[in-house]
């Protein structure tokens, strides 16, 4: 059963970075386009800037889930390297219940959110409603808290993010 949990976990973890990745090549061409057709043609495009802001809300989301999963986020790791066993346990567990409870909130009062504004309308997309907009964050708290059941089940708290998605170069 454990298997098939991580094996699912990956799969979603892909999907992030397939569907982050996409809103992130979406965004770097419209933005050329609607500057070009601004300052060349002398005529401004309406919908490439609401489009941007919508993907870089749904690109946000999704990338703030990659990054939990795979230790990219931010924390501060001086307190663990302390601490011994069974503290260093206890730590963790106490750490990763607070980012449940922070996940299950935003997914609970997210849906509401989005029920909310279901029928609300975006001027520039009379298609797509505010609720829509507001979807990644119950999608993104959701999916956040199942990375954090799978943290339950490894029980790997403070593990160091893999070489390959860390950058090599200095930032100092």
């Amino acid at each position: 059963m454990k298997a098939q949990y991580f094996r699912a976990m990956d799969a979603i973890h892909q999907a992030c970075l397939f569907v982050a990745g996409c809103c992130l090549v979406v965004i770097v061409l419209i933005i050329p386009y609607g500057v070009f057709c601004r300052y060349v043609l002398n005529s401004a495009a309406s919908w490439p800037e609401p489009v941007a802001i919508l993907l870089m809300i749904i690109l946000s989301f999704l990338s703030a889930v990659v990054c939990y999963r795979e230790y990219l986020h931010i924390g501060v790791g001086v307190l663990p390297m302390f601490l011994k066993e069974p503290a260093k346990s206890y730590l963790g567990w106490f750490l990763e219940m607070c980012m449940l409870i922070t996940n299950l909130f935003m997914l609970w009062w997210g849906i509401k959110l989005v029920h909310t504004t279901w029928f609300q309308g975006i001027p520039e997309f009379p298609l797509i409603s505010v609720g829509m907009s507001y979807l990644p964050i119950p999608i993104g708290g959701g999916l956040t808290a199942l990375f954090v059941i799978e943290r339950f089940m490894t029980q790997k708290f403070f593990s160091e993010p893999e070489p390959e998605t860390v950058s090599q170069f200095a930032t100092e």
